[in-house]
């Protein structure tokens, strides 16, 4: 067992998910504070080009585990390859994602190596060279420092918005990377995966979302969300909303952020006329910068916000959508 990191991103339908440089900032923190060697895998049928991509960053190798069966993603085929990869290469630590699709297949895999996951961490410290990881409880009103007193490999999945992607540290010359071929037996697989199901066609995933205008109990009526909508539109972004809408049916289920809807990490996050339940904050503070409109002055959600403005969003939204119209058309 050696002392290393491994960073396994994600990648959907050939193209890198953008949630995996948060995890490759971590890698990187991680790396820095304990002296670890850091390394990065993609798995695919095909794999080489997401490989090459990450490669570029500041790390020490990436591999393409391949495998004609790991295509399409079965949680079978991923725990299957990745356990012929980690008892190959042994790393300390191997750190991915909380997305969808390691929560499918993370327990999988661990358990039939008999290891164990923190999962969904906010954050990590180096203390009497033990590691120690941050994870949310209760909805974010508690954080709980957690360690691993079992054998390694430890799997570790950070949550989305833990890290900043954009913080990612490029390599000064890409780092080598090397194919790696595994053998996945007929009969592992034991499902046949259908179409990709969608609730509806507008359907979203916002974690992939770089702009956000989210709308509360602020904006009154349903109606009234058609203005919020016409601000991400004129932004070019998604409409999102925080629990009471949704559970009022003025939105879809999947647009609702919080600690029982999605967590998101946008470039940038509107909160219309939401007040900044803990519920709600701990499924958007990870977003690089936050502007609340809020009429109360008081509202929590300013706690949070790079920018706060107090006023009634009816005042305020409509000459923005102008404003905003008037930038693009001279930009």
């Amino acid at each position: 067992m050696s002392d290393s990191i491994l960073i396994v991103v994600e990648q959907r339908e050939g193209k890198l998910n953008r949630v995996s440089w948060e995890t490759i900032t971590a890698g990187q923190s991680i790396a820095a504070t304990t002296g670890w060697p850091l390394e990065a895998a993609v798995v695919g049928a095909s794999a080489a080009s997401i490989a090459a991509e990450v490669a570029a960053k500041k790390i020490a190798k990436a591999y393409a585990i391949e495998s004609a069966k790991l295509d399409p993603y079965t949680p079978d085929a991923f725990a299957a390859a990745l356990k012929q990869f980690l008892a190959t290469k042994q790393p300390k630590l191997v750190l991915m994602p909380h997305t969808y699709q390691v929560r499918d297949f993370i327990p999988k895999l661990a358990t039939t190596m008999g290891r164990t996951v923190i999962s969904d961490c906010i954050g990590f410290k180096h203390e009497s060279s033990r590691l120690v990881f941050t994870r949310q409880m209760f909805q974010g009103k508690l954080a709980s420092d957690v360690s691993f007193t079992g054998d390694a490999p430890w799997f570790v999945t950070f949550q989305n918005g833990a890290f900043r992607g954009d913080k990612a540290e490029d390599a000064a010359s890409a780092a080598p990377v090397e194919t790696v071929k595994v053998e996945i037996a007929d009969g592992v697989i034991r499902n046949k995966p259908q179409e990709v199901f969608k609730e509806a066609k507008q359907a979203v995933d916002l974690t992939q979302a770089e702009i956000i205008v989210a709308v509360g109990r602020g904006i009154k009526e349903q109606k009234n969300i058609e203005i919020a909508k016409q601000l991400a539109d004129a932004l070019g972004g998604d409409l999102a909303a925080s629990r009471p809408i949704c559970d009022s049916g003025w939105l879809p289920m999947d647009r609702q952020i919080g600690s029982s809807g999605q967590t998101v990490a946008p470039k940038l996050y509107l909160a219309l006329g939401i007040s900044g339940a803990i519920q709600h904050i701990v499924g958007m503070k990870g977003s690089r910068a936050i502007i609340a409109v809020n009429k109360d002055s008081e509202a929590p959600i300013f706690e949070i916000a790079d920018y706060a403005v107090v006023g009634n969003l009816f005042d305020i939204v409509p000459p923005l959508i102008e404003e905003v119209k008037k930038a693009k058309a001279g930009g």
